[in-house]
Formats: structure tokens, C-alpha cells, sequence
């Protein structure tokens, strides 16, 4: 009697699909992959990119959302950007700003503070310069004023135009 053995395959299909399809990734990208929550590419046109960035971070960390893209942050804070253009004295403002507050964080600079609750406790000793409330009160607006947004909060918009709230859903407020 032959005993015939079956060889299992040394790959199976599960596997070299999963990797076929991250080496597709990596060929067609030439990179690693940037996750959407880090990617914002907006080009900023009136203050450094490094501070654009700083604000985005700081941003983040005054209002923080996990579920919201880097993105809804970035177009929060491109109002500075604009108004930077206009105005020398918000530009200046928010240049200096970001400087002092690189310069609380020491080494690295605010964004090279690696733990949230630390940059958090770096703008407590800012929050009363004219400088953070012009980002945070900018922040309110700039952020939950964006339609794309409004869904992951819950809020389903004004109402005034289909009957106001007393008409349309005055108590289903899931979210609070």
C-alpha cells in the first residue's frame, strides 16, 4: 500500500492576498500610507506652514473630537490663514502666539509634546491670552459650522424652514 501525503502550500490564498494587497499600496503610493485623519494638504498662504500646523494640533486639543478627520480642524483654522493676509496685526498675533507657546513646550516645540494631557496643561497657562481666545472663539464657529459634521454630532440642522423645533423633533436630542 502507498501512503500518499498532500503537501499543504506554504502561502494560503487568505494570506497572499492580504499581502499582495498592501505591496499594491506601497508600489502604487511609493510610501507608506498616511491615515485620512493626518492628512489635511491645505497650503497656507499668509502664516508658516509649521504654525498652520501648530494650530491644527492646538485646535485638536481645545475641542477634542476623536471621530473627526484632521481635515474638519484644518478648514476651522484656515480662517486665521485668511485673515492673516488682510490683517498684519492677527498675523502678528498668532505668529507670536505660536512662537511663546513652542517656547513653553521646550524642545520640539508644542507638537513635539507627545501626550495630549501635557499640551493640554500647556495651554491652561495660555487661556487667558488674547492670542488662545482668538483661536478658541474662532474654534466654535469655525468648527461646528461645517454641514459635513453635523451628522456625526447628531444635529440635524436648522429648522426653522420645516416648522421649527417645537414641530420637528423638539425632544430627540440623542446626543446630549
Amino acid at each position: 500500500m502507498v501512503t500518499v501525503y498532500q503537501r499543504e502550500p506554504a502561502l494560503s490564498r487568505r494570506a497572499l492576498l492580504k499581502g499582495g494587497a498592501a505591496a499594491l499600496v506601497l508600489v502604487v503610493t511609493g510610501s507608506a500610507v498616511i491615515s485620512p485623519q493626518q492628512a489635511w494638504g491645505m497650503e497656507p498662504t499668509a502664516l508658516k506652514p509649521d504654525t498652520m500646523a501648530t494650530l491644527i494640533q492646538m485646535a485638536r486639543d481645545v475641542y477634542p473630537h476623536d471621530h473627526v478627520a484632521e481635515r474638519f480642524y484644518a478648514i476651522a483654522m484656515k480662517d486665521h490663514d485668511t485673515k492673516a493676509g488682510s490683517d498684519a496685526a492677527h498675523k502678528d498675533l498668532i505668529e507670536a502666539g505660536i512662537a511663546d507657546l513652542d517656547q513653553r513646550a521646550g524642545e520640539g516645540g508644542y507638537r513635539g509634546v507627545g501626550w495630549e494631557e501635557d499640551r493640554v496643561k500647556l495651554l491652561q497657562t495660555i487661556e487667558t491670552t488674547p492670542f488662545f481666545q482668538a483661536v478658541r472663539g474662532g474654534m466654535v464657529v469655525g468648527l461646528y459650522n461645517q454641514k459635513e459634521l453635523w451628522p456625526l454630532f447628531g444635529y440635524e440642522g436648522e429648522s426653522y424652514s420645516q416648522g421649527g423645533y417645537m414641530t420637528r423633533g423638539f425632544d430627540d436630542i440623542e446626543w446630549l
